[in-house]
């Protein structure tokens, strides 16, 4: 497996986000919500849980790259469900194909258990 950058470093740092689980083609992420994740409405920011989808499926892309193999969001969609105001929010995602240069995963949102957001997403697998 390729040794995969950690959210403790730059972005993911900056959200709080934090990887629980990553192996055979899945992940599991999480964020505690704060004020700093709310939108002006109250609510958690949509790009808050794009970015921990994201974050999620360049995890479990990575459980499946060979050593020197590293991956890039190429494109994901997400379908925002219902509204987040607080809490813990965690996401599942896992690989649904993986050829030689393009993974294709889907990720749930849930917050206590309520989906929340879906996400479907493309990775590009980059060689050295």
């Amino acid at each position: 497996m390729a040794k995969a950058p950690t959210p403790d470093e730059g972005f993911g740092r900056l959200l709080g986000l934090e990887v629980t689980e990553r192996e055979d083609g899945r992940s599991r992420t999480r964020i505690e919500i704060g004020p700093q994740h709310l939108n002006p409405h109250g609510v958690v920011h949509g790009a808050v849980l794009y970015a921990l989808a994201d974050q999620g499926m360049g995890a479990a892309v990575y459980t499946l790259l060979d050593e020197g193999e590293s991956c890039a969001t190429i494109e994901v969609k997400i379908v925002y469900i219902a509204a987040v105001q607080a809490g813990v929010v965690e996401c599942e995602t896992t690989v649904i194909n993986k050829g030689r240069r393009i993974a294709v995963l889907e990720s749930e949102v849930r917050s206590e258990g309520r989906l929340v957001a879906k996400a479907l997403g493309t990775f590009a697998i980059l060689r050295a």
